[in-house]
């Protein structure tokens, strides 16, 4: 059960013309004026990994719709998918720290750092102007909403974001309640403002992932 009470929406609501507006114009500069990243990015991954640019990858969105995702390749081929989706339920069973697979040996040459810096995730750009996704919400799940416990389904009556209120609270070191916690929170509270300090609050914490992932990596003096 949730530590506060949650009240779950009896009737669902269209996504609100303010949001949809914000993700079309955010989405589409983003494509522009990343595009000499996301080009960078691209031959990074054909020079240093056999096999293509993109991968696509099933998750569950609105209201538990399933979505393909698409982000850059940072694992090489043949590498099954289904390994993260088990961590992931392993994960949601005991409710320990959300802490992520470690799979190193599987990434490509700097793989580890676009997934630390979330720049394998840029592609998803698509799905928001697809609306598919939007720029916050809820992540997009590997576990479908059969699995989820009433309470916790809420997360799925918006639309799943590139980012969201749990990206931004620390994410890793948050248990699998905490992390519904905080998107039945935003679910409740959504709106202009919240939605931009969530995007404002993005890098900021990146940049603290990375910092912690690049501590973490360091060899003992």
């Amino acid at each position: 059960m949730p530590s506060k009470s949650i009240t779950i929406p009896t009737q669902l609501k269209p996504i609100p013309v303010w949001k949809r507006t914000v993700d079309l114009v955010g989405a589409t500069l983003g494509l522009v004026v990343l595009s000499p990243l996301l080009i960078a990015i691209a031959v990074h991954v054909k020079i240093f990994s056999s096999g293509p640019v993109f991968f696509k990858h099933q998750r569950f969105g609105y209201l538990g719709q399933p979505i393909f995702v698409w982000k850059f390749r940072s694992m090489h081929i043949h590498t099954n998918p289904d390994v993260h989706q088990q961590h992931v339920l392993e994960l949601t069973n005991d409710d320990v720290q959300l802490n992520k697979l470690n799979n190193d040996a599987q990434l490509i040459f700097l793989g580890k750092w676009l997934r630390c810096t979330a720049m394998d995730e840029l592609p998803q750009l698509i799905n928001v102007i697809k609306g598919e996704m939007s720029l916050v919400g809820p992540r997009p799940d590997v576990i479908p909403i059969n699995q989820y416990r009433e309470w916790q389904r809420i997360r799925f009556i918006v639309h799943p974001g590139l980012t969201g209120l749990w990206q931004v609270s620390g994410k890793n070191n948050t248990t699998f309640n905490e992390m519904n916690r905080l998107d039945a929170d935003y679910v409740q509270r959504r709106s202009l403002w919240l939605d931009t300090k969530i995007i404002l609050l993005t890098i900021p914490s990146i940049i603290q992932l990375v910092l912690e992932n690049s501590s973490e990596t360091q060899p003992n003096s």
